[in-house]
C-alpha cells in the first residue's frame, strides 16, 4: 500500500467508436478511490461515440488536461484507426513520461504499445487479439490483470473492473477495495460458464473467431504494421 498525493488525477482516453465498458467499468470503481478525480481526455469536447451507438462527453481536452497520477486507455473497435492518430499516440506517450501508473484495457495494450510503452514488458489484452502483442513488443501472460512495473494491462472489457480493484487494493489497501467492491455489489455470478476460450464451448470458440475476431486481429495487425 502506498500514499498517493491528493488529487490522484485519473485521466482516461477516449477516441472515436471506444467500447465504453472498458472506460466505464473500471471508472465506476477508481472514482470511490480515496482522492480520486477521474478527467475524461480526448482530442476535442465535442461527445465521442462508442461502438455501441451513443456518445461520451470528455471533461477535458488533450491541450487542457492535467497530469495523470493513472493513466487508462480503453480498448475498442476505434483502435485500429486510432493507432495512426499521432495526436493520441502523442497526447498518451507524454502523459505516460509523468505518470505514476500507466493502465489499459482490453485493445487499449496497442495503444500503449503503439506509444512504446509495452517494449519488453509482460502484457495483457482481449483474448481475440493477444497474438499481435508481439508486434509492439510485449510478452503475452495470460491473466486479467497483468502488473509489470508501473505498467498495469488488463484483459477483455470486463476484466477493467478487476483491474481498478487491484490498483485500488495496491494504492490503499484490501480492505478499501473491498468496501467500494461491496458498495457497487461487483459479485459476478454470470448465467453461463465460459468467458474466455478455455472455459467456453470450442463449438462457440471457432464460430466468434470465424465471425469476428479472425478478421478483427488480422485489421489490428495491419494497422499495426502500417504504423511501424
Amino acid at each position: 500500500m502506498t500514499d498517493a498525493k491528493l488529487p490522484f488525477n485519473i485521466v482516461f482516453v477516449l477516441f472515436d467508436q471506444v467500447t465504453q465498458l472498458d472506460f466505464t467499468g473500471p471508472a465506476q470503481f477508481l472514482c470511490r478511490m480515496p482522492g480520486a478525480k477521474v478527467h475524461v481526455a480526448a482530442a476535442t469536447l465535442d461527445p465521442v461515440m462508442t461502438d455501441v451507438g451513443f456518445g461520451i462527453m470528455p471533461t477535458v481536452t488533450f491541450a487542457d488536461c492535467p497530469q495523470a497520477d493513472l493513466l487508462c486507455v480503453p480498448g475498442g473497435l476505434g483502435v485500429a484507426p486510432a493507432l495512426s492518430d499521432a495526436r493520441l499516440i502523442d497526447f498518451v506517450g507524454q502523459q505516460a513520461s509523468g505518470a505514476q501508473w500507466v493502465t489499459s484495457v482490453c485493445t487499449g495494450a496497442f495503444i500503449l504499445g503503439r506509444a512504446g510503452l509495452l517494449q519488453g514488458r509482460r502484457a495483457t489484452t482481449h483474448w481475440g487479439y493477444t497474438g499481435q502483442l508481439p508486434m509492439v513488443g510485449a510478452e503475452h501472460e495470460e491473466a486479467r490483470t497483468v502488473f509489470d512495473g508501473s505498467v498495469v494491462t488488463a484483459g477483455g472489457v470486463t476484466s477493467g473492473i478487476d483491474f481498478a480493484l487491484a490498483i485500488i487494493a495496491h494504492l490503499h489497501g484490501e480492505d478499501v477495495a473491498r468496501s467500494i467492491q461491496l458498495s457497487l455489489e461487483y459479485d459476478p455470478a454470470p448465467p453461463f460458464a465460459g468467458g474466455t476460450p478455455s472455459t467456453s464451448p470450442e463449438p462457440i470458440v471457432k464460430l466468434m473467431r470465424s465471425r469476428f475476431y479472425d478478421a478483427r486481429s488480422a485489421e489490428m495487425a495491419a494497422a499495426l504494421d502500417a504504423t511501424d
